[in-house]
C-alpha cells in the first residue's frame, strides 16, 4: 500500500479477529460483483481517546467496483475512521476487513492492493517530486525497480505533474502537493483506494480534473472511498454514501436510495405566501416556510392535489405549485444538524 500521511506509512499493528459481514448494511455490491462482495467493512468498530469517543461502533459497508463517498462536517470522524482502518491507529473496539480480509492479520497481503492518501501529503522537501516518488516506490517491496521510472512517470502524467517532475517538492503549490500524493497512490494498479480529501487545495480545473481521474479509476475496476465535506464530490461523483456524525454512521445506502426516501416538500408560488403557509401548516404539513412569494413545506402524507385544493378554496391564488425532494444540503444538515459545503 502507498499511504502518504503526515505519520508516514501504515503500520501492521491493531485489533486482529475475523469480522462477519456488516449486519446493518444498507448498500449492495457494484456492478459485476458478486452479493455480499465488499471492498471494506467494518463492525462495530471504534476508537476512544481517553475520555472522547471519536468513532463510535461504526458498521461500514462499501461495494466493491463503487465510489463511496464519505461524507460529514469537519470533526466528524472520518479521518480517524480512516486511520483505523489502514492500522495506522489502533481501534479501541470492533473488527473490520480490507478486499474481504481480516485486518491486520492479512495486512501483509492486502495492503499493495490498497492506495492511500490520508492526512494530507507529506514528502521530503529537498527532493524533486519524481524523486520523492521513487524513493516511495523503491520501498514497495512488490514494485519492480526495472519500471519504476516509467511507472512514476505514468503517475505523474495521470494528474498533470509530469512537466513539474524535476521541480523540489518545497516549491510546488498546496494544489501540486496535492496531486503528488494522488500521484503516490497510482505508482501500481489498486483495487481500493481510500482518498481522504482529495481536492483539498486544488483550483476549479484541477478539481475537475482529479474528478475525471477518480471515475476513469472507478471504470477500471478500482473500489473508492472517498472522504469528503463537499456536497458537490457526493453529487458528480458517487455512487453510495455514508455520512458520518459524531463519531457515528448516521446514514448509509445507494445515493439513488437515500434520495428517494427523502420526503418531498411542497412550493407554493402565490402573492399571499403568509396565507398560504397558514394553510399548508392547517394541513399538517412540517418544516412550513414562506418567501419574498412563495410558501413551502413538508408533505409528509399529506395529498399533493389536496393541497392546492384547499389553498384554492381558501382564497389564495396559486401562481405555481410543484413538489420535489430535498436538496442533498436539506437532507444532510436533517441528518446531522450541522451544514456542509456545498462549493468545490
Amino acid at each position: 500500500m502507498t499511504a502518504v500521511s503526515e505519520s508516514g506509512a501504515a503500520s501492521e499493528s491493531g485489533a486482529a479477529s475475523e469480522s462477519s459481514q456488516p449486519a446493518a448494511s444498507q448498500t449492495a455490491p457494484g456492478p459485476g460483483h458478486p452479493a455480499g462482495s465488499w471492498a471494506v467493512e467494518s463492525t462495530r468498530l471504534t476508537k476512544r481517546f481517553h475520555r472522547q469517543v471519536a468513532v463510535d461502533s461504526v458498521d461500514l459497508a462499501v461495494p466493491c467496483g463503487s465510489i463511496y463517498g464519505f461524507l460529514g462536517p469537519n470533526g466528524s470522524g472520518k479521518t480517524t475512521t480512516i486511520r483505523l482502518l489502514l492500522g495506522l491507529i489502533r481501534p479501541t473496539a470492533g473488527t473490520h476487513r480490507l478486499l474481504g480480509q481480516p485486518m491486520p492479520a492479512a495486512a501483509a497481503r492486502v495492503l499493495p492492493r490498497v492506495g492511500a492518501l490520508v492526512d494530507g501529503p507529506a514528502f521530503h522537501p529537498y527532493l524533486s517530486g519524481r524523486a520523492n516518488l521513487l524513493r516511495l516506490d523503491a520501498g514497495d517491496r512488490a514494485a519492480d525497480p526495472r519500471t519504476a521510472h516509467r511507472r512514476v512517470d505514468e503517475a505523474l502524467d495521470r494528474v498533470g505533474l509530469l512537466t513539474a517532475a524535476t521541480k523540489r517538492y518545497r516549491a510546488y503549490s498546496l494544489g501540486m502537493r496535492q496531486r503528488l500524493a494522488l500521484a503516490a497512490t497510482l505508482l501500481a494498479p489498486r483495487e481500493l483506494l481510500i482518498l481522504d480529501e482529495p481536492t483539498n487545495g486544488l483550483d476549479p480545473q484541477g478539481t475537475r480534473e482529479v474528478r475525471a481521474l477518480i471515475k476513469r479509476l472507478a471504470a477500471e475496476g478500482a473500489t473508492v472511498l472517498l472522504s469528503t465535506h463537499l456536497l458537490s464530490e457526493v453529487e458528480q461523483l458517487c455512487t453510495h454514501v455514508g455520512v458520518m456524525h459524531l463519531g457515528r454512521l448516521v446514514a448509509q445506502a445507494p445515493l439513488a436510495e437515500l434520495r428517494a426516501g427523502a420526503v418531498p416538500r411542497a412550493h407554493v408560488d402565490t402573492d399571499r405566501p403568509a396565507a398560504a403557509a397558514e394553510v399548508l401548516r392547517g394541513l399538517g404539513l412540517t418544516d412550513v416556510r414562506t418567501h419574498d412569494a412563495a410558501a413551502t413545506g413538508v408533505l409528509g402524507s399529506v395529498a399533493p392535489e389536496k393541497v392546492v385544493a384547499e389553498l384554492v378554496h381558501r382564497g389564495v391564488a396559486v401562481r405555481g405549485f410543484t413538489v420535489a425532494a430535498p436538496e442533498l444540503e436539506e437532507l444532510f444538515v436533517s441528518l446531522t444538524g450541522e451544514g456542509f459545503d456545498v462549493s468545490g
